[in-house]
């Protein structure tokens, strides 16, 4: 399964594999088209904006990198001749927002309009025109993509047995150790510790005001390594990339100006503003975190200690213990089962739990209960500091999928190899009944699909 399901997503591929390449085209060529797909046409401008594109996310792709997105490029505009006989018809708000999140995204990469227009060499308004094309023809490849893929039938049970009899077991999925865990979590005293931070960042305020100069308290004070190293600076960047409360208290301010304490679920924040443009702003800010005392923690770690003797004692089970005594409100009516937040999976792998969680129960069988252990929530983008111990439910060992244990994985890969199937019919059968024409500039590219090749070689 070497392809993806999604030719057209240029900006997430970086070439790889591809033996050879066109890698310089005639001296003095400026631009010319380089491919034919019927009635779509493809030029060097396109191959080299999209290079442009994913170097200024920091993507780089190896010598192969124009022969790997020429076939990309190829791919989609047969599926967008498609989706154009098939009377498919755009998602104008998905496009709207796809081109509002890419626009943002490049101001934050290049810092500013000014520097994406100078980056890719056009007005922003044209920027636009071109990325909102791009764009709806990727609304409409996508779906002509997943009215390909939803003909494909229901597989059953008997279908994945035959998908696994056909498939070499070295080549079956190799499912990873995972976890079943449950934990009962206890807070330190929050409130006071956000009353001292806030007593902390009201006297830099005030030193500020009297004439201290803001970003050289941001590199003795903050705790946002990346911004105080450079006096709390953050750099031009559209506001939506901040919390909500962030980015309002920043827009509110004129420049020089320094905000309230402003709360998020990163901590709390003193905000200096440089620039503003319209919807983006530079800002500088001072950020700290509520700390928790040794008394806090030795609290924490008595009350926990004590209920895990009585749960091994057996005066309490796990599950009513943490229902009374846990602080943690998403695992607590549970009766503290852990859930992945992002699938809520009650599975972990050893790479989707907290370091601090699996260094608790790395040497734990089933049944037993970790020692207190100092760990972090889920909350904002660090999380907060939280006291537990945890309980281990289940273990399932590292294992070549089975049809027993392993049913839903497998029936997604069946489901993946039917898919891939009905997309390289439909590829290999278009390609024979559409007019395409591929510049002998590229015919030393060992494109993956051979029909490319033989087309390319016959030019």
């Amino acid at each position: 399964m070497k392809k993806a399901l999604i030719f057209l997503s240029l900006s997430l591929a970086v070439a790889s594999g591809v033996p050879s390449a066109a890698q310089t085209y005639p001296a003095g060529l400026i631009d010319k088209t380089i491919a034919v797909v019927g009635g779509e046409m493809i030029s060097i401008s396109q191959i080299e904006g999209e290079i442009l594109s994913q170097r200024a996310r920091g993507i780089y792709g190896d010598s192969n990198i124009r022969c790997h997105l020429l076939e990309q490029m190829l791919e989609s505009k047969l599926l967008l001749m498609q989706a154009r006989l098939d009377s498919l018809t755009i998602n104008q708000d998905m496009v709207s927002s796809t081109l509002a999140q890419q626009m943002d995204a490049y101001r934050q990469y290049l810092g500013g309009d000014e520097q994406v227009e100078a980056y890719f060499g056009k007005p922003l308004y044209r920027l636009r025109q071109d990325w909102k094309k791009q764009m709806e023809d990727q609304s409409l490849t996508q779906q002509e993509q997943s009215q390909i893929t939803s003909s494909i039938p229901e597989l059953t049970p008997y279908d994945v047995k035959e998908y696994i009899a056909q498939t070499d077991t070295a080549d079956l999925p190799i499912v990873p150790i995972r976890y079943r865990l449950s934990q009962i979590c206890l807070y330190p005293d929050r409130e006071a510790a956000k009353l001292a931070v806030k007593s902390r960042l009201l006297d830099i305020r005030e030193r500020i005001i009297n004439g201290e100069k803001f970003s050289t308290l941001a590199r003795i004070y903050s705790e946002d390594p990346g911004s105080a190293r450079k006096g709390g600076e953050l750099g031009m960047a559209p506001r939506s990339i901040y919390w909500q409360a962030f980015s309002d208290a920043a827009m509110s301010l004129k420049p020089g100006m320094i905000s309230q304490i402003v709360e998020t679920p990163d901590g709390f924040h003193l905000i200096e503003v440089i620039e503003k443009k319209g919807d983006m702003f530079n800002a500088r800010h001072i950020l700290m975190r509520p700390q928790y005392t040794t008394d806090d923690r030795d609290k924490a770690f008595k009350t926990l200690d004590s209920l895990r003797t009585e749960i091994m004692n057996e005066a309490v089970t796990f599950s009513l213990a943490a229902r009374f005594y846990s602080e943690d409100p998403t695992t607590r009516t549970n009766g503290g089962q852990m859930a992945d937040p992002n699938t809520g999976s009650s599975y972990f792998q050893i790479d989707e739990l907290k370091p601090q969680d699996y260094q608790a129960i790395r040497t734990l069988s089933v049944g037993e209960i970790s020692q207190p252990v100092e760990s972090l929530d889920n909350e904002g983008r660090n999380g907060n500091t939280v006291y537990k111990i945890v309980k281990v439910d289940e273990i399932l060992p590292a294992h070549t999928a089975t049809f027993e244990h392993d049913y839903d994985q497998l029936l997604s890969d069946a489901r993946m190899k039917k898919a891939l199937a009905a997309l390289d019919e439909f590829m290999e059968e278009k390609i024979k009944s559409t007019y395409i024409v591929i510049d002998p500039i590229f015919k030393d590219c060992e494109f993956e699909r051979e029909a490319w090749r033989k087309v390319a070689s016959s030019q």
